[in-house]
């Protein structure tokens, strides 16, 4: 049997380990607090709390915020295959 994936809007900010987006990820997605690790200088993570726990989210990563409110991180080349902008 086949499925597809039914057609949902998501919020998303892609990580950069600079404070506009990090202010993007907080305020824009509601992802509080924002907890960025620099336990290695050259590559921050971003982690986030969730239901099976502790994920993190490399730079470039996506940071979604699911329809029940829910943040998870996403690869750029799966968040492409995805998602597509929404016009409004």
């Amino acid at each position: 049997m086949k499925y597809r994936k039914k057609p949902v809007e998501i919020e998303a900010v892609q990580f950069a380990d600079d404070p506009d987006t990090l202010i993007k990820i907080n305020d824009g997605l509601g992802l509080d607090p924002v907890n960025v690790s620099y336990e290695d200088p050259d590559n921050p993570v971003l982690k986030i709390p969730t239901l099976e726990g502790t994920m993190t989210a490399q730079v470039g990563d996506y940071i979604i915020k699911g329809v029940h409110g829910e943040f998870y991180p996403c690869k750029p080349d799966i968040f492409e295959e995805t998602y597509e902008p929404v016009d409004k």
